[in-house]
């Protein structure tokens, strides 16, 4: 199985089209524009082709591709050749997992799938050649049904499709070993466990791989991860958790990849691991995902990644690795799969492949392999070091290491040869790891040349006492690594000349005034130094420089004479003051971090560092200014500047010409902003949330070095001015000057109205007006909107009317905007056309009254054949309790018939900040439930819709047809449960007198009608209705 998955393929997409239609136009461009992006593409010459029998070169191309892309044109189905593609291409999919795109070149799904227009006509041409009945005929039709219901795209939307195909390219198996032995067969068992645990599709696992180190459990994770991945819609593997989540942000790291790589977005922003938290939960909660962990050991890296089943959607697959069994059975939910060493047989294989790789045979006694195989104890990762140790050596060199290796049980290979080298003396030993042996030369005072390397990494903390000298007199000690390692001293402790590298984290006396002329990387993170010297004039070499939670460390001093540094970390040093002036002018400098100074008040004034590429000063909390840009700075991409003092950006901010992300949150002293900001050309994201003293975002302005033109964000595609006070937004005005705006968050602002002009941002996706309680009313909307969130708006009572617009799918949240629920949303005066979807969720109990209410979990009604041209589409309302909302997110399940075929089904997960009861609100157009061609075939159309929510949720539901005239929208006949529709027709000829006439109850022929519906007749809507 895990070799399945790792199959090569030698083309990453195949392309199925009719050359007739497209080869000259879409075709050609397709074509070059994956060429363009490395997409490896096999296409077929039609002047070629020979018969109507697909040839076996086409066959293998499809079985050796990665992706297909079926161009269905309107000559598609006039070729049995194309119609053969199709059925391969789809038995492919079901088969090997091949992922199929269909383009819908100048046709319509619809005609694909049912075999209409020209897909009717070719397909009767096929049926009188091949007969009606031919298996031929019938394979056809129903690969044209399944390539036809899956989600496609339009054919001008080539750019779109490339995109989409690099994401799913990017999807590339995970390497598992180089000799995966034994490791299918635990796959499988994994796969049957899995299987038998989950009692529906629909359950989230929670699985745990416990076992000692080394012993497969890394990779094992990534052959099941490789097997069943592409059964999800986003997948993770988190590897080396336990190493990762070492650093300060590290659970934060992982946090951002595990978004970044589920959503196929990069520019995710995650600033702590409680923020992090939500992210996951809210936007993974609806979304079937597989998830690695590997090598946990701690309970706040599970809780920070995976810390409920709910936080993902159904089916999800939660796999996490750890040495740690009593940790996985208290977090994995469900089993915990001990995995584990390789049978003997299993484990001679693997042993054997790195020993002797590609049949190279050294004459090798059999009972010495048999003993080193004995001696790793079958454990994969100790087979794989002994294997590759003694690979083309003697047989002497096996039975020395033999030899060796029973002497020293625990000591690695490496361990024991430095040892045997230098006898018991460690003053000879080149390396030193072994605490005892470091305690050995502690209290010598004498030279000792032949250290060269100390790496102390202990599994708890220990203090001992050292003379001042004593890694001076290792005059040849270039690496030292203590960790977990506390040394006092009555002196300072100094340093000898040829150290290169110095990770000693929470040092407390060391002496920088002079010390190693060739030090490259000094790390002395969480360390007690108060000061570092008047200057660093013996550091000329040195490149980087970690002070990280240094607390007692209050200045950091000239660096001038240390012109070679590229990366400066001196993130959350608490009591650091100042920083001084040469820090900004270093040329080589890559990386600034000052995160998390809060005492931070003197800065340099100038900047003009060009080699800088990331400049961290959040939560800086004193520090109220930002220092001047002295020349063009080409390298800079990430400004963070959330939580500081400061007070405006200077001017001279147009010179960071490559900074792609600005953050500047809960910068409570930010009063403006220069317009030059608009001269960013490469500023994609800023965001400038709680800026509480921001009161306006400066206009466009005409460029200085082009007076014929307005300076504008070329690629700014998101802008988030999320509490900032604003009082106007005339800034949105020029759309010209945000021609790539994509996402916009104006939330909890002081403006009362959005500019007319927001219309005519056309790649605008995401709007959202949170909490704008002055807001009045929203303007016509931008074309291509998707979402609209406009939560907490107390004084909204307009929406925009929807008239012409194009939207494919829009999505609104207008939770609690009293006003407007009070005025009601007015779906036949919004003219919502075909295809747009419109999906409201809003705190409270009563529903609109122009709602129909519904006594059952289902309703059922018929409409009459002169509205089927007037019918525009459902709108639903459903309330649901508030109970347990912590433990379990609120779900609402449609199903809807018509004509006794169930024609829709949708599943809403009803997420919402309020604890009181959830009002959703949800339209659905005609496109969506029937096509209209099949309307017109019939004198009635039957209509039944089911709601099911979460248990004991619903409350009370209801619907209303929406019409092209309100009057219209109530036009509808509700059979008695125990009505025969067959028996119904005659209905038809009094209904059209029902709202002219008082007769009703006079009318047996719809007696049940008045039984079932007299409160709703009765409401003031109804009313309004009959009266008119």
């Amino acid at each position: 199985m895990a070799a399945a998955s790792n199959m090569k393929r030698n083309y990453h997409v195949f392309l199925s089209f009719r050359g007739i239609d497209v080869r000259h136009n879409f075709f050609s461009h397709l074509y070059v524009a994956l060429d363009q992006k490395g997409i490896h593409t096999f296409f077929d010459s039609e002047e070629l082709r020979k018969g109507e029998e697909i040839s076996p070169t086409l066959m293998r191309a499809i079985e050796d591709s990665r992706i297909a892309i079926i161009i269905f044109s309107e000559n598609y189905a006039s070729s049995p050749w194309c119609l053969e593609e199709v059925v391969k291409i789809m038995e492919c999919k079901e088969q090997s997992g091949l992922i199929v795109f269909p383009v819908f070149y100048k046709v319509e799904p619809r005609e694909v799938r049912r075999g209409r227009k020209s897909y009717g006509r070719a397909m009767a041409k096929l049926e009188s050649k091949f007969g009606k009945d031919s298996e031929k005929v019938k394979r056809w039709k129903k690969a044209l049904f399944e390539a036809g219901s899956l989600s496609g795209y339009e054919a001008n939307l080539i750019q779109c499709i490339v995109k989409e195909l690099l994401i799913r390219l990017d999807r590339t198996p995970l390497h598992v070993a180089k000799y995966p032995v034994g490791i299918d067969p635990r796959v499988e068992e994994l796969i049957s466990l899995s299987q038998k645990e989950s009692v529906d599709d629909d359950d989230v696992l929670m699985i745990g791989l416990w076992g000692l180190g080394g012993i497969g459990k890394t990779t094992i994770a990534k052959a099941l991860f490789n097997a069943i991945e592409r059964q999800f819609h986003g997948c993770s593997f988190l590897a080396q958790v336990r190493e990762t989540s070492k650093s300060s942000n590290g659970l934060v790291a992982l946090q951002k990849t595990l978004l970044s790589e589920i959503l196929s977005q990069r520019d995710l922003t995650v600033n702590c691991i409680d923020r992090g938290i939500n992210l996951i939960r809210e936007r993974l909660c609806c979304r079937k995902v597989l998830l690695v962990l590997d090598d946990v050991d701690q309970s706040n890296q599970l809780n920070a990644l995976a810390g409920e089943g709910n936080w993902f959607g159904k089916g999800s697959r939660i796999i996490i690795t750890s040495r740690d069994k009593h940790l996985l059975t208290c977090h994995s939910k469900h089993f915990v799969y001990e995995v584990h060493t390789l049978e003997f047989n299993e484990a001679l294989d693997l042993f054997c492949r790195h020993a002797f790789p590609n049949s190279e045979r050294v004459e090798i006694r059999r009972n010495l392999i048999y003993r080193v195989v004995q001696y790793a104890s079958c454990l994969p990762l100790a087979l794989e070091v002994l294997g590759s140790f003694l690979r083309g050596r003697e047989e002497s060199a096996w039975e020395s290491t033999l030899h060796k290796l029973s002497k020293l049980p625990e000591q690695t290979i490496n361990e024991d040869i430095v040892n045997q080298e230098c006898g018991n003396d460690p003053r000879k030993r080149s390396r030193l790891w072994l605490f005892e042996d470091f305690q050995d030369i502690l209290c010598a005072n004498t030279e000792m040349n032949a250290v060269k390397a100390i790496i102390l990494d202990l599994p708890r903390p220990k203090e001992i006492t050292i003379n001042p000298n004593t890694f001076s007199n290792m005059k040849m000690l270039k690496v030292l690594i203590l960790l977990k390692v506390h040394i006092s001293s009555e002196d300072p402790i100094r340093l000898p000349n040829e150290l290169r590298y110095l990770k000693w984290h929470n040092a407390s006396n060391l002496e920088f005034g002079f010390g190693p002329k060739k030090l490259k990387r000094l790390d002395v993170q969480g360390s007690h130094i108060r000061q570092l010297g008047g200057n660093f004039q013996n550091f000329m070499r040195l490149k980087s420089i970690k002070f990280s939670e240094c607390n007692s460390l209050a200045s950091v001093p000239d660096l001038s004479c240390a012109p070679n540094l590229d990366s400066l970390n001196f993130d959350g040093c608490k009591n650091l003051v100042e920083v001084h002036q040469s820090i900004g002018c270093l040329e080589n400098l890559k990386f600034l971090c000052l995160d998390g100074c809060p005492n931070l008040s003197i800065f340099p004034n100038l900047l003009k560092t060009k080699s800088l590429q990331i400049l961290g000063l959040s939560s800086c909390s004193k520090l109220e200014k930002f220092p001047d840009i002295l020349g063009k700075m080409g390298h800079l991409k990430f400004l963070k500047l959330q939580e500081t003092a400061i007070k405006e950006l200077p001017v001279s901010i147009e010179n960071l010409v490559s900074v792609n992300k600005i953050e500047l949150a809960f910068c409570e002293n930010l009063a403006r902003l220069p317009s030059s900001i608009y001269r960013l050309k490469n500023l994609q994201t800023l965001s400038i949330e709680n800026c509480s003293n921001l009161v306006m975002f400066p206009k466009s302005m005409k460029d200085s070095t082009d007076p014929g033109a307005d300076m504008v964000f070329q690629n700014l595609y998101c802008l988030i001015l999320n509490g900032c006070n604003l009082l106007e937004v005339e800034f949105l005005e020029s759309s010209s000057s945000f021609p790539k705006l994509d996402f916009l968050n104006l939330s909890n602002n002081k403006f009362t109205h959005l500019p007319t002009s927001i219309n005519k941002y056309n790649n605008l996706s995401y709007l959202v007006v949170r909490k704008c309680k002055q807001l009045q009313e929203i303007p016509k909307l931008p074309p291509n909107l998707f979402y609209l969130e406009a939560n907490n708006c107390k004084s909204l009572q307009k929406l925009p009317n929807l008239s012409g617009r194009s939207f494919k799918k829009l999505t609104v949240e207008l939770s609690s905007c009293s006003e407007l629920l009070h005025k009601g949303v007015n779906f036949a005066n919004a003219s919502l056309l075909e295809m747009k979807e419109v999906d409201i969720i809003q705190s409270g109990r009563e529903m609109p009254e122009w709602i129909h209410l519904c006594s059952e979990e289902s309703a059922s009604f018929m409409i009459p054949q002169d509205l089927y041209e007037k019918f525009l589409g459902l709108a639903i309302c459903v309330v649901l309790a508030s109970k347990d909302r912590k433990k379990v997110v609120p779900t609402c399940k449609v199903n809807i018939f018509v004509n006794c075929q169930k024609v829709f089904e949708h599943t809403r997960y009803l997420l919402h900040a309020s604890e009181s009861d959830i009002m959703w609100l949800c339209y659905y157009p005609l496109s969506e439930l029937i096509e209209v061609s099949e309307l017109l075939q019939n004198d009635w159309i039957h209509i039944r819709v089911g709601i099911k929510a979460s248990k004991g949720r619903l409350k009370k539901y209801g619907f209303r047809l929406i019409c092209e005239q309100p009057e219209d929208d109530m036009r509808v006949v509700f059979p008695a449960p125990s009505a025969d529709i067959s028996k119904l027709e005659y209905l038809w000829k009094d209904f059209g007198e029902y709202y002219s006439t008082d007769t009703m109850e006079e009318d047996s022929s719809i007696e049940s009608y008045e039984s079932n519906e007299e409160e709703s007749s009765s409401s003031p809507l109804a009313k309004k209705i009959r009266s008119s």
